[in-house]
């Protein structure tokens, strides 16, 4: 399985912003719907959102809702996640990967249905 590769993260003041990128270096993310999660230390991976392969389907977690936009670019074989008005416990390691079952972006997706995940990229949001 290709591991996808995120790139992006840093370290920024809160209310500040970032932007996310997810590629699939040799490989493509056509027909897969992808979802972006994170990881603080301590705590389960959970999921912060995901956008349809081509439909226009996208959710988001409550906590990031009206903060975070997901988007992606099949011609460009990338996905991003525009992270803004940035909190401390938004601090985590963030991973993209696809959904091997789904076109479509729906709420009801399991982790397991994931694949691909890559090394992820470190956001830390603090003074």
């Amino acid at each position: 399985q290709v591991q996808l590769v995120e790139s992006g993260g840093g370290l920024v003041q809160p209310g500040g912003s970032l932007r996310l990128s997810c590629v699939a270096p040799g490989s493509t993310l056509d027909y897969y719907a992808i979802g972006w999660f994170r990881q603080a230390p301590g705590k389960e991976r959970e999921g912060v959102s995901c956008v349809g392969y081509s439909d226009g389907s996208t959710h988001y977690a409550d906590s990031v809702k009206g903060r975070f936009t997901i988007s992606r670019d099949n011609a460009k074989k990338t996905v991003w996640l525009q992270m803004n008005s940035l909190k401390p416990e938004d601090t985590a390691v963030y991973y993209c990967a696809k959904n091997l079952m789904r076109s479509t972006c729906v709420s009801s997706a399991q982790m397991h249905e994931y694949a691909g995940w890559g090394q992820g990229t470190q956001v830390t949001v603090s003074t």
